[in-house]
């Protein structure tokens, strides 16, 4: 058992530290166990740390329950990992609520090459599962690790195609993973364990409680380079990751549905507002994440001329993950807005940029 890990545990349990504060008190004192030796004077000068705070700290004395938590999560075959040790998501760590600690059961790698979250209603049509089963299917020679929720609906169905596509999946529960949720989706969850893995934030033994599910829709948001929302209604928690995947800044595609269907209403009106790229194939996939897929016997692709303004509006996307909004774009690189807009017209129609929803621009 490592006792940074128990400290780490031990800091998550102090109330109201919190996410926020916990990064704030790491960055400045370099490790949990520090945090608690520190005098409360030097916690004092930490922006954001007050005097309630920093009496928690020095008062507190929740070690035995860190170890007790460690030793639950052992027991039930799973580890711990907290946000500074490597095999943490990467992708989930860029999100400003990422938990900082969460826990897993599996061999499955977190940090893939390229991760893509696969949801929907629970209560899917034939519909809706025959494009599960095809969007999987599709991405089974691409290397992609499928993520979704083990509920019930697209949630499954996507876990049961990667599972048969030999793709790993990964399953993020809202509850303990000693307490799988639906259970009678446990034998999926232990089947995916060989390849893939089974995630939550909450501690061993913690029952899947209703307000835990929204929380839950951020990891598996935070963990993906994009969200595919297969079938939803007008309201649901398929929307809840969508919106919380825009937030991201991360990729939001909707399958379309037939106009009036109740579960359609929901992809059908994130295409229509434009808070969602319509998903047609995995070309899609592909075009706008940019995914090196073409054959390496192809030539090189001939640069353009650019000029200086353009020059530089490419190299500010080309050097960010994510698409940036025109303001952004004009902030960063000092031009005026009502020019931005020309030159990012001019580098699409040179085939080097493309626009996205919410007005935000990106590589092609």
């Amino acid at each position: 058992m490592s006792e940074e890990l128990v400290f780490q545990i031990a800091l998550e349990l102090i109330p109201g530290v919190g996410n926020k504060g916990t990064k704030q008190l790491l960055s400045y004192c370099g490790s949990a166990s520090e945090v608690f030796r520190s005098q409360k004077s030097k916690l004092l000068k930490i922006p954001g740390v007050g005097d309630k705070m920093a009496e928690a700290i020095k008062h507190a004395s929740p070690f035995k329950e860190a170890e007790s938590i460690l030793m639950s999560a052992e027991k039930i075959g799973s580890e711990a990992i907290h946000y500074t040790n490597p095999a943490f998501p990467k992708r989930l760590k860029q999100a400003p609520d990422s938990p900082n600690i969460i826990y897993k059961k599996g061999a499955g790698e977190l940090n893939p090459k390229r991760a893509i979250a696969v949801v929907g209603t629970r209560k899917a049509t034939e519909y809706g599962k025959r494009i599960t089963d095809k969007i999987i299917a599709d991405l089974s020679s691409l290397n992609v690790t499928v993520i979704s929720g083990l509920a019930y609906g697209i949630d499954i169905q996507a876990h049961k195609a990667s599972l048969k596509n030999n793709l790993p999946t990964i399953a993020i529960l809202a509850g303990g993973l000693d307490r799988i949720y639906p259970s009678v989706h446990k034998k999926y969850a232990e089947e995916m364990q060989q390849t893939g893995a089974i995630i939550s934030e909450s501690i061993p033994g913690t029952k899947p409680d209703p307000h835990l599910f929204p929380a839950r829709n951020r990891i598996i948001a935070g963990m993906t380079d994009a969200t595919i929302i297969v079938e939803a209604a007008a309201k649901g928690g398929a929307l809840i990751t969508a919106n919380i995947a825009d937030s991201y800044d991360r990729l939001v595609f909707a399958v379309p549905g037939d106009i009036g269907h109740t579960h359609s209403e929901g992809t059908n009106k994130l295409i229509a507002t434009q808070r969602a790229l319509i998903y047609t194939g995995v070309e899609d996939l592909i075009y706008h994440l940019n995914w090196d897929v073409n054959n390496k016997n192809e030539p090189p692709k001939v640069m353009p001329e650019l000029t200086e303004a353009e020059q530089s509006i490419y190299d500010l996307l080309d050097e960010n993950q994510n698409p940036l909004e025109i303001d952004l774009i004009a902030m960063k690189t000092q031009i005026p807005i009502n020019q931005v807009a020309s030159h990012l017209l001019s580098l699409e129609f040179k085939n080097l940029i493309k626009s996205l929803p919410g007005k935000k621009f990106g590589l092609v």
